[in-house]
């Protein structure tokens, strides 16, 4: 089994700053794409946030480039997002993934973690 626990998530005044982290423990092999999506008070569905590769490579959603930054620590199993300049619209629950494999010869399966709410007052 793999669990992905997150933390960091608060309450923030619009302009502020808040860091994420996703640590993923248990039969671990390795680890592809880890990411972070978000789901907003009234939708009922994920919106990607970023991912990034296992090499570092990350993308982000429009609404977000410049403002967040996505990371990774290989070694600790752990994705970071940083997030700056908030605005209200970013208020959510914010949610990380992981692509796994628990074994070598294993095709991986995305795992989720439990969320974390993000709220930005105006």
């Amino acid at each position: 089994q793999v669990q992905l626990v997150e933390s960091g998530g608060g309450l923030v005044q619009a302009g502020g700053s808040l860091r994420l982290s996703c640590a993923a423990s248990g039969s671990i092999f390795s680890i592809n794409g880890m990411g972070w999506y978000r789901q907003a008070p009234a939708k009922k569905q994920r919106e990607l946030v970023a991912v990034i590769t296992s090499g570092g490579n990350a993308n982000y959603a429009d609404s977000v480039k410049g403002r967040f930054t996505i990371s990774r620590d290989n070694a600790k199993n752990t994705v970071y997002l940083q997030m700056n300049s908030l605005e209200p619209e970013d208020t959510g629950v914010y949610y990380c993934n992981a692509h796994v494999k628990t074994t070598q010869l294993s095709y991986g399966y995305l795992y989720w973690g439990q969320g974390t709410q993000v709220t930005v007052s105006s």
